[in-house]
């Protein structure tokens, strides 16, 4: 009778507990169930995010004569897949509350565990699901949304609130090895910047000093600026040569978007171009790329977390309590803003304090990991 219950629990198992099999149909019913779950909630709270975003923005659409198509194609068509991936955390946590309650409503887990299944063994699928979930989640992150956030982001410069830097001060780089650039204003209107100077070293000695009135990016050229009012400086020992002029034409290895940061620039980057300007920047010595640096980790730890959340997840909502899954939905919405504020606390203290970007990021993950492990104890076994 033991074996035949083991069999036929719900009428989901068509081979016995003690099958070979990664994932049998009870596996793969949760899946679904969790998938389908995640996708719904994406849907339903996405809805009500475009209504309430249309509502607070159409003012500034209609003001600014933006046609439809590009509202509908340009922004919303980008808008969608970034806050879902944005809010992908809240999604997996809810899902896996609303669909695990419902399970332990329906008795279904004492079942499963009745018939020999232990609690680590069922969440096999659950672990599956999230792992879906967190490639997906980065492959979007890192390679699709960034493409898509370009147009997003010019459209919503063009006709909503303008996010382009168009003055830069006190700009130093290095735009070649031992060559460091000084620009005390930089202006994007005319691609102009006032009181420039180069220095030029070799090794820790000064072997030149250029400095300029102004220096103007040519557009039609890559790297190509022209000094004006310059003097140049250049040093052999003991020795000094000066040379004046009016004008001169220089190649640069620098462009005004390298100091023209525009806010949110790092959510159009892909991760490889992300790492590539991380590197470059950090080469040249320019500091301000701690944003740059918390969204390259940060796309990396938001997929893992779909793991330590679906655990909180599976561990809070598999035991069947009195007050049902309000209860459960309760505490696992409260868990999944406080990661989501936690988070957002952490890279604050890493872009104003001294901490490093990457650990700021996988903070949330470190400490719910603990609070997953301590729930995964408690759960029913």
């Amino acid at each position: 009778m033991k074996e035949l219950f083991r069999w036929h629990i719900k009428g989901r198992f068509k081979q016995p507990i003690g099958s070979n099999r990664f994932l049998r149909r009870l596996d793969w019913y949760i899946i679904r169930k969790f998938l389908g779950t995640y996708v719904f909630a994406i849907a339903l709270i996405i809805s009500i995010a475009v209504v309430f975003d249309f509502n607070e923005k159409q003012d500034k659409f209609m003001s600014h004569d933006a046609p439809w198509s590009a509202i509908i194609f340009d922004y919303y068509l980008n808008f969608i897949p970034y806050f879902a991936n944005l809010f992908s955390p809240l999604f997996v946590f809810i899902a896996v509350i609303f669909f695990t309650s419902k399970l332990a409503e329906n008795s279904e887990i004492i079942a499963m565990f009745s018939a020999g299944m232990s609690f680590k063994r069922m969440l096999r699928p659950y672990m599956v699901s999230a792992a879906i979930i967190a490639v997906a989640t980065f492959c979007l992150g890192a390679y699709v949304i960034p493409r898509g956030s370009v147009t997003r982001i010019n459209f919503e410069d063009k006709y909503y609130k303008q996010r382009k830097t168009t003055t830069a001060r006190n700009v130093q780089l290095e735009v070649d090895s031992g060559v460091i650039a000084y620009i005390d204003r930089f202006e994007d209107y005319s691609k102009t910047g006032y009181r420039f100077s180069l220095d030029k070293f070799k090794g820790k000695q000064l072997v030149s000093h250029m400095t300029a009135r102004s220096i103007t990016y040519d557009t039609a050229s890559v790297h190509k600026w022209t000094a004006k009012n310059y003097m140049i400086r250049e040093m052999d020992g003991m020795r000094e040569r000066i040379t004046t002029g009016n004008r001169i034409d220089t190649t640069l290895f620098m462009e005004p978007s390298d100091f023209l940061i525009m806010k949110n620039q790092q959510e159009m980057l892909t991760s490889p171009q992300l790492s590539q300007y991380i590197d470059m920047q950090r080469r040249r010595g320019f500091a301000n790329i701690k944003e740059f640096e918390i969204e390259y980790h940060k796309r990396i730890a938001t997929s893992f977390a779909s793991f330590i959340l679906t655990l909180i997840g599976a561990s809070l909502a598999s035991k069947k309590m009195k007050g049902g899954m309000g209860l459960n939905l309760g505490i696992g919405l409260g868990l999944s803003f406080s990661y989501i504020l936690f988070q957002t606390i952490a890279s604050t203290f890493a872009i104003n304090g001294n901490m490093p970007p990457a650990i700021a990021v996988w903070i949330p993950n470190i400490l719910y990991a603990f609070i997953a492990f301590y729930l995964y104890r408690r759960a029913p076994k």
